[in-house]
């Protein structure tokens, strides 16, 4: 049963024993272990905030880069945009000069069919022309070729001119 009720010197001297042990941790090792704990405790802060701040600037940075993103798509289509107009002004510009060749071309084909007309109408008269004159060439040749009718020719002719 000693074991299980200690007899009072044993109470006196382990009481004896903590404090001094106590004491001596007090005055040496009191101070150093506040001051690392209290070390810690603000490293540990000092890291939350940096934390807390890299948080922010991260956000900041995202909502930056969105922004950048969201400018660099306006620019994009702003871009698109304008190519798509200059091509379509392109496309209307070499529509209006290709209608315009095409009318200047089909002017000339006018022009060269009317002249190549006019060109055959004078031919087809000259040869009409030529023609009529060997037709009636041959008919004064036939109607005059005998005396008789050479003169009833000119007494015809006298009678129809009246003076």
């Amino acid at each position: 049963m000693e074991l299980v009720t200690p007899e009072i010197g044993l109470v006196f001297w382990t009481t004896v024993s903590f404090l001094i042990l106590f004491f001596l941790l007090a005055k040496f090792a009191w101070k150093p272990i506040m001051g690392a704990i209290d070390d810690r405790e603000r490293s540990i802060e000092d890291a939350l905030t940096k934390a807390e701040a890299a948080k922010e600037e991260m956000g900041r940075l995202t909502s930056e880069n969105e922004s950048l993103l969201k400018q660099a798509r306006a620019e994009r289509d702003l871009i698109l945009s304008e190519a798509k107009k200059v091509k379509d002004q392109i496309i209307a510009d070499a529509k209006e000069a290709a209608q315009k060749e095409g009318a200047r071309q089909i002017e000339l084909a006018r022009v060269e069919i009317n002249n190549q007309k006019a060109i055959a109408m004078a031919d087809v008269k000259n040869q009409v022309a030529t023609l009529s004159i060997q037709v009636a060439e041959k008919i004064l040749q036939t109607q005059l070729a005998d005396q008789q009718k050479q003169d009833e020719l000119v007494s015809q002719l006298l009678k129809e001119v009246k003076l």
